[in-house]
Formats: C-alpha cells, structure tokens, sequence
C-alpha cells in the first residue's frame, strides 16, 4: 500500500510537471519579449538622445562659424582703420613740414600771419599726438 500511495503520488508529480512545463515555456517567453521589448525601447532613448547631441553639435559648429566669421570681419576692419590712420599720420607729417616753412614766413609779415602760424603750432601739436599711431 506504501508503495502504491508513493507510486500515485508520484505519478501526479509527474502530471503536475508535465502541466506546468509547457507554462514555464509560455512564461519563459513572456519573460523574453518583455526583456526585449523594454531592450528595444532604451536603443530607441538612446539613439533620440545621440540624435538630440548632434542636433546640437551642428548648432555649436554654426555659432563657431559665425564667430570666426565675424573675428576675421573685425580683424579686416582693424587693419583697414590701421592703414586709415597711418594715411593722416603720413599727411600731417607732410603738413608739419609746410607749417614750420609756413610759420617762419608769416610770422614776420604781419598779424594775420601771427594768427596763422599759432594755427599751424596748432596743426603740429596734432601731428606729435599722432606719432605713437605711425
């Protein structure tokens, strides 16, 4: 009879597994889409986010483009303002010259002439000023 009880016992062990292998395999299945579904979703996070990161990198090489633009823009002008200048020096220099030819001579003539070469002292104080841009 013992033996009977343990060979029925075990029998619907066997049932019972037999019953709950093709479960585990459903739930095993479940298990794996799941894991894949949930895989797929963070690929699909992860390539918004890298495609978020380019977006921006375009956006920074745009704005770095714009400033090297407007540094060589600036950098053009400053020379030109440069050239500008060294073309007033150069003629005041010319200038200081007639003026000190100028101021010799209408000194002695008369007053107008006295009110002319302080014009001319005045034009050559101008030119001194502008040495340290030559």
């Amino acid at each position: 009879m013992r033996n009977e009880t343990l060979e029925k016992s075990l029998s619907e062990s066997q049932n019972e597994r037999g019953e709950l292998k093709p479960r585990v395999a459903e739930l095993e299945k479940i298990l794996y889409q799941y894991q894949n579904r949930n895989f797929v979703m963070e690929l699909r996070a992860s390539l918004d986010r890298i495609e978020q990161m380019k977006r921006r990198v375009e956006e920074l090489e745009m704005a770095l483009q714009n400033c090297e633009m407007r540094i060589e823009f600036l950098e053009a002008s400053e020379e030109r303002k440069k050239e500008q200048i060294q073309e007033v020096a150069d003629y005041l220099q010319t200038l200081v010259v007639q003026v000190d030819i100028l101021c010799v001579k209408y000194e002695l003539e008369s007053d107008r002439g006295q009110e002319l070469a302080s014009l001319f002292r005045k034009i050559k104080a101008l030119s001194v000023r502008a040495k340290p841009y030559m």
